[in-house]
């Protein structure tokens, strides 16, 4: 039975891995803002986790590390949205996104790699975004924080080397989870048009989506895996395999061209 921390396991692809994993067996510490959503389970403890505050970050691993005595894998997962001009965000939404989708799983990743360290094993696994690569219209701060957050990973696999300790980066494209009923809807003055015809796109295309359940199937495999891949993109074939590999010999002038096709705007 491996011991789990998972965030943001009250809804969309944290529900469906902290399911996936109770029908293996496995025990699991799951996060949420607001624990009484979360599973019931026996072998699940609920854990009261806002990623807004790092002091928060730090009681909550530490008081779940306490009760687990240790942890296989640690699993940062939860985030928010926010749909907007970036033209029109103020610094405080900006700060908040980053704090919930990078300054919060940076700390968790910090803490559990301290903790794993000691024990000479151990598994991170990030889910980050496709919109790293492909950036979703009116979700800057998303885009920017996933981005940031993609790239703090490379860097702790480059500086960890042959660690016992093995970071993952999980990037989903678009899930049929309900994220949009979650996401922060901003003003949109000047740009009413191209918003509603973006989020039009956008709702239809997670409608469309595979479910949360592939997700979490893909994390359970990286789990049995003794030598997982740094990053694995998740999602329908033309978002996950296409797309990137025609962006990557496209020049920048046609990738914003191709996505505002995409978008419709």
């Amino acid at each position: 039975m491996k011991r789990i921390f998972l965030t943001g396991a009250s809804s969309g692809i944290g529900l469906a891995t902290a399911r996936a994993l109770l029908d293996q067996g496995e025990e699991v510490w799951g996060t949420s803002r607001n624990p009484a959503v979360l599973p019931k389970h026996e072998n699940f403890h609920p854990v009261r986790l806002d990623l807004g505050s790092n002091r928060q970050i730090e009681e909550a691993f530490a008081d779940s590390l306490s009760q687990a005595e240790h942890f296989d894998v640690v699993i940062n997962n939860a985030g928010s949205g926010h749909f907007g001009p970036a033209e029109l965000l103020t610094m405080k939404e900006i700060e908040e996104q980053f704090q919930v989708l990078f300054f919060g799983h940076v700390r968790l990743m910090q803490l559990a790699l301290e903790s794993m360290r000691s024990r000479g094993a151990g598994l991170i696994i990030n889910v980050t975004s496709l919109a790293a690569l492909l950036p979703v219209p009116f979700m800057g701060a998303y885009n920017a924080a996933k981005s940031a957050l993609a790239s703090f990973i490379m860097s702790m696999q480059i500086e960890l080397g042959q660690s016992a300790v093995k970071i993952v980066d999980v990037q989903p494209g678009d899930i049929h989870t309900n994220f949009n009923e979650a996401v922060v809807r901003g003003g949109n003055a000047g740009y009413e048009s191209r918003v509603a015809k973006a989020w039009i796109a956008v709702d239809r295309n997670l409608k469309t989506a595979p479910k949360p359940e592939l997700v979490a199937r893909k994390i359970l495999q990286l789990m049995d895996q003794s030598h997982p891949p740094a990053r694995i993109a998740v999602g329908d074939v033309f978002q996950t395999k296409i797309a990137p590999f025609i962006f990557r010999f496209l020049p920048q002038r046609t990738r914003i061209w191709g996505l505002k096709m995409y978008y419709g705007i």
